[in-house]
């Protein structure tokens, strides 16, 4: 394939029609770019068999040069790369039942594309519920800031995580995984926050969502919130606003300082 940035600006290009606002069609051409040339991700797992067979049909989409196979097949690939089932002990799969957690359903390009203005070079940012932390990952690399906090219940999610933060090239310091329960990890200290509600709001899972809150409403400085199938909104404070909200995903911010420039 063609070098990153040449094959970004001839994504750019096939795109021309996309109804996304430009800075999100230059974010997902790069990110395109970046998949198609990639080699494959380590695999001691078996957990991307299909990688080689969905790049090659993705990069056969970039060279017919047609908008919609083309996005269809990359899809396919971030989808196959994302993991659709964590490989859960059954202790994590009891616990995970037990609180009403999603098994690592991919939450979509729409928070990586959006999430851009508000991580900067002094941003900490995390995502409860990681899986194998691809989002936050990819958050990273096209978004380079401070540090990145990874907390997953299954230890081989993060053992794979930790695969891809190789095969990505972000550097070990820049990445904290936490093998646990989102439920022991209240948010102190983190900027930007992605959650794709990792409990349901009741019994347990509502005492989460309650200290979650707490801990928020607490914080000094700005932080935004990124929720895909939000259940957060009941428990936060009026110190919180909705800054996006397209019945998928839920942006919110407390507004504090400037947010700041990707």
């Amino acid at each position: 394939m063609n070098d990153p940035r040449d094959l970004a600006a001839n994504l750019l290009r096939l795109m021309a029609d996309d109804d996304r606002p430009a800075r999100e069609c230059e974010r997902l051409a790069t990110l395109m770019a970046l998949f198609a040339t990639l080699p494959p991700p380590p695999d001691p797992l078996g957990l991307w068999p299909d990688f080689v067979d969905l790049q090659v049909r993705f990069r056969g989409a970039i060279a017919a040069g047609r908008p919609d196979p083309l996005e269809e097949s990359f899809l396919e690939l971030y989808c196959h790369v994302h993991g659709y089932e964590a490989p859960y002990t059954p202790d994590e799969r009891a616990r995970m039942d037990e609180v009403g957690g999603y098994w690592c359903h991919a939450g979509g390009l729409s928070p990586v594309l959006k999430a851009g203005e508000h991580l900067g070079p002094t941003t900490v940012s995390a995502d409860y519920g990681a899986g194998n932390g691809l989002q936050g990952l990819l958050l990273m690399k096209l978004y380079p800031h401070a540090r990145t906090v990874q907390i997953e219940l299954s230890s081989r999610m993060v053992e794979a995580g930790r695969i891809l933060q190789t095969w990505l090239g972000i550097p070990d310091n820049r990445v904290e995984w936490i093998v646990g329960d989102v439920l022991d990890h209240p948010p102190h200290g983190l900027d930007f926050i992605y959650l794709y509600r990792p409990v349901k709001p009741k019994g347990e899972g509502r005492l989460f969502y309650e200290r979650f809150a707490a801990a928020l409403a607490a914080a000094p400085g700005q932080v935004v919130i990124f929720s895909i199938a939000d259940c957060l909104r009941d428990f936060l404070g009026s110190e919180f606003e909705t800054i996006y909200g397209d019945g998928h995903l839920t942006c919110y911010s407390n507004g504090r300082h400037r947010p700041p420039q990707a």
